[in-house]
């Protein structure tokens, strides 16, 4: 494993786009794509394990995809089955924790059976945590979650916290990272709670030509970023700021002469710059 090279990213998602179109541009059925494609999802999570990535989720099959033509619907579902009895030993020999998210009730018997067998022989790992999505739709998420809130729950007041624990894979955590493949910029109803904040990539390359090096690429490109939640400056000194804000006993408050510019120096005049703000006080600050 790279020693810690991207630290700051823990949990990284993937929609696998444009198996299709890489297929057809080769004259070949869009399920060709499809299996082309099933192969290059072992390998990201490997390459992912390696750069220290704790948690990895692949969006393999919408709520939406259900509309797809049947012979497409039925190819995606037989690899689908064969992936996972293919990568089990796999999945068992790193000591990844295996998870399938979103709606299996249309799957066979036997399929989801393989797939709970799965999750309990991993359950215990502490290795890369990998989640495929299938059947899985971002509102359907939080509306479940809410629901499964308010059964167990009933009469109190949700929060964020509270209806975190309640998504379908809380262990993995907020989306650090969203990688889409062929060139579409959109998040398609994919983990609309856990990407609130999440870094965004697009790439023009199409799934089953996504490879490791390209994965590392962008890995590095999206860790020079700085991340700042909303703030100015990084969110190191986020709870120090909040507290001087609040706090009555230090820092700075407004007092009432703020609200008294003078009518040349109103804000919708753009007279008024910051560096005349710090140096003429004409915010009226006081210093307690």
């Amino acid at each position: 494993m790279y020693s810690n090279i991207h630290s700051s990213m823990n949990h990284v998602a993937l929609i696998m786009d444009a198996n299709g179109r890489w297929a057809k541009e080769r004259g070949r059925k869009r399920f060709w794509g499809h299996v082309r494609g099933a192969k290059v999802v072992s390998q990201i999570a490997e390459e992912a394990y390696n750069c220290g990535i704790k948690a990895l989720t692949f969006y393999a099959f919408s709520t939406e995809n259900w509309g797809r033509p049947l012979l497409e619907i039925n190819v995606l579902v037989k690899l689908f089955n064969k992936f996972l009895n293919v990568e089990r030993k796999n999945l068992i020999a790193k000591k990844f924790k295996f998870k399938v998210i979103g709606n299996t009730d249309s799957l066979s018997k036997d399929l989801k059976k393989l797939i709970k067998d799965i999750e309990e022989e991993t359950k215990d790992f502490n290795g890369l945590k990998f989640t495929i999505a299938f059947g899985y739709g971002g509102r359907n998420e939080i509306v479940d979650s809410v629901n499964s809130f308010i059964k167990q729950n009933p009469g109190k007041c949700i929060d964020e916290n509270s209806l975190g624990r309640e998504l379908y894979n809380p262990e993995s955590g907020d989306v650090d990272l969203l990688i889409r493949t062929g060139g579409d910029q959109r998040i398609s109803n994919f983990l609309l709670w856990q990407t609130a904040y999440a870094e965004l990539y697009f790439t023009l390359t199409k799934w089953p030509d996504f490879s490791r090096d390209e994965f590392r690429n962008i890995l590095a490109k999206v860790s020079l970023r700085e991340r700042r939640f909303g703030q100015v400056e990084s969110t190191e000194n986020s709870t120090k700021s909040k507290n001087m804000a609040c706090n009555d006993n230090e820092g700075y408050v407004l007092n009432s002469s703020f609200f008294n510019f003078p009518e040349e120096e109103k804000v919708d005049s753009l007279s008024v710059r910051f560096d005349k703000l710090e140096s003429s006080n004409v915010l009226g600050l006081k210093n307690k």
